[in-house]
């Protein structure tokens, strides 16, 4: 899509979420239980930097577990974002799906899989956080070596239990083409592998984690409520 329609769209983002009727439950963020931030983004998209700037604020947040998923949906348009995958994008179009809507657009964060926003007006996530947290219920992650731990909770259908793997450094990204030709990006807990470990239907389930595939990547898992569904769990490694 172009860049008008990608900016159009995304503001119609902001304009949804108050239509969507949530449950309030308890907050139970925290550094066991972290609220899942998912943006996405593109180097491409000059709209992105001022969302990517306040998803990097929140990045150090304990009770936050932050993740930059690059999309392909740009890259014909004068840039082709260096960590881009397609598979960011499928997750992205799995939102929109489940948001009911037929189009996806950057910058767009997701809370949680519950909620979400343009991510770029201060305080927005902030809100987004407290409106999507997903109360003390839910089952347990516990990431110890190259096995995951799935335990309690008893889900209405299977869930999906994934491996996310990001790179927790600021790396700065020189963009030499596109709408933000000539700028310096920063880039923070990209995410650079996502796997799907299989399901999880209540009890305990136990899941071996794949050899990474470069090193100084930090392991996180999602227990997801099918595609583009609530996230029930997370714990990072």
């Amino acid at each position: 899509m172009n860049a008008a329609a990608s900016i159009a769209l995304a503001s119609a983002l902001a304009l949804s979420t108050a239509g969507l009727a949530l449950p309030k439950p308890a907050a139970a963020a925290d550094a066991a239980h972290p609220a899942v931030v998912e943006l996405f983004q593109s180097q491409g998209c000059s709209s992105c930097p001022p969302a990517n700037a306040n998803v990097l604020r929140l990045s150090s947040r304990p009770d936050v577990l932050a993740l930059s998923f690059q999309v392909t949906y740009w890259d014909q348009l004068g840039w082709k974002d260096t960590f881009a995958q397609p598979a960011y994008t499928a997750r992205q179009w799995d939102y929109a799906h489940a948001f009911h809507r037929g189009e996806v657009a950057t910058p767009q964060v997701v809370v949680n899989g519950r909620l979400d926003g343009i991510g770029s007006r201060p305080g927005e996530i902030e809100e987004l956080i407290r409106k999507a947290d997903r109360g003390a219920a839910g089952p347990a992650v516990r990431l110890q070596g190259d096995k995951a731990e799935v335990t309690g909770g008893d889900p209405a259908h299977p869930a999906e239990v994934w491996l996310v793997r990001y790179d927790p450094r600021v790396q700065a990204v020189p963009i030499q083409r596109g709408e933000n030709g000539g700028k310096t990006l920063p880039h923070k807990n990209v995410v650079m592998e996502l796997t799907r470990l299989g399901a999880f239907k209540g009890g305990t389930a136990r899941f071996d984690l794949p050899p990474a595939t470069r090193p100084g990547l930090v392991p996180a898992v999602l227990v997801q409520a099918g595609p583009g569904g609530p996230i029930l769990a997370a714990a990072r490694g």
